[in-house]
Order: C-alpha cells, then structure tokens, then sequence
C-alpha cells in the first residue's frame, strides 16, 4: 500500500463526492424552476443556484452513509467500472426517493425517473473524479501464472 496514493485518494473520494452531489441538487432546482440563461433573469438563475446549494446539502446528508459503505466496497474490491458507480448513484437515490414516500404508495412513486436520473448523473459526477481510479492505493495485482510455453509451440 502506497501512503500518497492512499491520501490522495481519499481527496478524490472527498472531492467527488461533493461534486456528485451538488450536480444532484442542481439538477433538480433546475428542472424545478427551468431557469433560463442567467442573462436573460439573473434572479431566476441565482434562486436555482441556491436552491441548487441546499438541495445538494440534504441529498448529500442522507446519501452519505450509503455511499460511503458503496465507495468503501468499491475501493476495497477496486472497482473502476462507470457501471457501478452510475448504478450505485441511482439505487441510492431511488431507495432514498422511496423512503420518503409518505402514505401508502401503490407501484412506483411519481417521479423516480428523476430521482434515478439525478443519483446516475451523481454517480457519473463521481466516477469521473474518484471511480476511475478506485483501489489504485492498493498497489500492484499479483499476476497470476499463465501456462507454461511448451517447447512444441515453438
């Protein structure tokens, strides 16, 4: 195990994390108020941006034990596939959209295509910063011994 790898692995971790979360929140404010060009209505594009801010806070605060056990599994097993981690994002975010379902809710609660889509494009936020290189603190693989060349293929 490489000690600089691992530190600075675990900022990618940090820094990806936070990054996943606030492209959820922002994604979501902005479906919600439909901003147009911050040119065109400054205030409607500030009030997404913000709402955007404390989306991604209260995503991040219920996501973050979830995702922390995910990214452990991830680094530990090191993998670096998009396909996990954009997995991983939208299960979150589908369980955490269910949880808070109030009432009895009969099939699938409105709304979970966004609620996936948000937790895919936080998964593919995080990959982009720390999936790719999960488990790269570990070291080297052990090869494993291929067949020995035999002389007749010679």
């Amino acid at each position: 195990m490489d000690g600089g790898k691992f530190l600075m692995q675990l900022l990618k971790i940090v820094c990806g994390f936070i990054l996943g979360v606030l492209a959820c929140g922002v994604f979501l404010a902005w479906g919600f108020f439909r901003a147009a060009h911050p040119d065109e209505d400054p205030v409607a594009f500030a009030a997404m941006v913000g709402t955007g801010m404390v989306g991604a806070s209260v995503v991040g605060a219920a996501s973050l034990v979830p995702a922390g056990i995910l990214i452990a599994i991830a680094e530990i097993a090191r993998l670096r596939g998009i396909i996990f981690h954009v997995a991983a994002g939208g299960v979150i975010a589908f369980v955490l959209w269910t949880l808070g379902a109030s009432g009895e809710v009969t099939g699938i609660r409105p709304g979970s295509a966004v609620a996936l889509t948000a937790g895919f494009l936080a998964g593919t936020v995080y990959w982009l910063v720390a999936g790719r290189t999960s488990g790269t603190w570990h070291g080297n693989k052990p090869e494993r011994p291929g067949p020995l060349p035999s002389e007749d293929q010679e």
